[in-house]
C-alpha cells in the first residue's frame, strides 16, 4: 500500500477505533498497512504488543514516551524543570517497550513549560536519553499551541535549534504536516526549510484533523515532494476519521503525475 511509493503507517490510537485496541492491528493489516504507530502502548504488556505485531506481520514504527497524568494536564516531562526524575522513569519505560517490541522510534514528549530554563532542561534530558539508549532512535515534534496550549516545543525553527545544538545521531525531527499547517500556514515551505531533518512524517487534514484529503493542505503536492526528494521514512495517518476508518482510506491511494 502506498501513496506515490511512500511507506505508509496507521496510527492505532486514532484509526480503527471501531475495534478494541488488540484487534486494531489485524484491522490495519486487512487494510494493507504493514506499519503502525501506537502513541501510548503502555496499556498492553510488552509481550502482548509484540505478539500482535508479529501475528500480523507488521512493524511498529513509533511510540511516544509516557505523558504522565493526561487528565491532570501532563504532556510529558522532558522540558519541565524539576521533573527530571519523572522524565527518566518515563524514558526508561519507553526504552523498555522500544527494545521489547521493537519500535523503530520513540517520540520524546517535551511537556508543558516555557522559557530558557525549560530549553536547558530539554537539552539535558534529550542528551541523557540519547546516551542511555544509543540503539533507540528518538524524535522531537513541534505541536501547535491551539491543539496543545503551553506545550514547550511549538515551532519548527525552535526544534531545528535544539537538534543543531545537540547534534545527536539518534535524534531527529518528527514532521507532522497538520501541525506545520497550524503553526506556519505553509506546509511545503516548512518542509523545504526543515524536511532534511525529518525521520518520521505524520498527516491529517486541515481544518478538523480528519482524513488528509482536500482541505487547506495540498497533500498530492506534499506527497510528491516527499517522493521526489527520496524521503525514506514512514508517513503515518494520524487523524480522526469522519466516519468509519475504512471509508476514509482513499488518501492512501493518492498518486501524482
Amino acid at each position: 500500500m502506498g501513496a506515490s511509493g511512500l511507506r505508509l503507517a496507521a496510527n492505532l490510537n486514532m484509526l480503527f477505533t471501531e475495534h478494541p485496541l488488540p484487534d486494531r492491528f489485524a484491522a490495519a493489516r486487512v487494510a494493507e498497512f504493514e506499519a503502525v504507530e501506537l502513541l501510548f502502548p503502555y496499556e498492553m504488556p510488552v509481550e502482548a504488543l509484540r505478539a500482535a505485531i508479529e501475528a500480523n506481520g507488521q512493524t511498529l514504527v513509533l511510540i511516544n514516551s509516557p505523558a504522565g497524568d493526561w487528565s491532570a494536564g501532563e504532556r510529558g516531562f522532558a522540558a519541565v524543570p524539576g521533573r527530571e526524575e519523572a522524565f527518566r522513569d518515563a524514558a526508561r519505560e519507553a526504552i523498555h517497550y522500544a527494545r521489547g517490541v521493537p519500535a523503530v522510534r520513540v517520540h520524546v514528549l517535551a511537556g508543558i513549560a516555557e522559557g530558557p530554563e525549560a530549553r536547558a532542561t530539554f537539552l539535558r534530558n534529550l542528551a541523557w536519553m540519547a546516551a542511555e539508549a544509543p540503539d533507540v532512535p528518538l524524535t522531537i515534534e513541534p505541536i501547535n499551541p491551539v491543539d496543545m496550549p503551553g506545550y514547550f516545543l511549538n515551532g519548527f525553527d525552535q526544534a531545528a535549534g535544539i537538534l543543531d545544538d545537540l547534534r545527536t545521531p539518534n535524534l531527529g525531527l518528527q514532521f507532522d504536516a497538520y501541525h506545520a499547517h497550524r503553526i506556519t500556514g505553509d506546509v511545503l515551505g516548512t518542509w523545504a526549510r526543515h524536511g532534511h531533518r525529518a525521520v518520521h512524517v505524520q498527516v491529517a487534514g486541515a481544518e478538523g484533523r480528519h482524513e488528509p484529503l482536500g482541505g487547506a493542505i495540498d497533500y498530492p503536492a506534499f506527497f510528491d515532494r516527499l517522493r521526489v526528494e527520496g524521503y525514506t521514512g514512514h508517513v503515518s495517518g494520524e487523524y480522526h476519521p469522519k466516519t468509519q476508518t475504512e471509508q476514509g482510506l482513499g488518501w492512501s491511494q493518492l498518486r501524482t503525475t
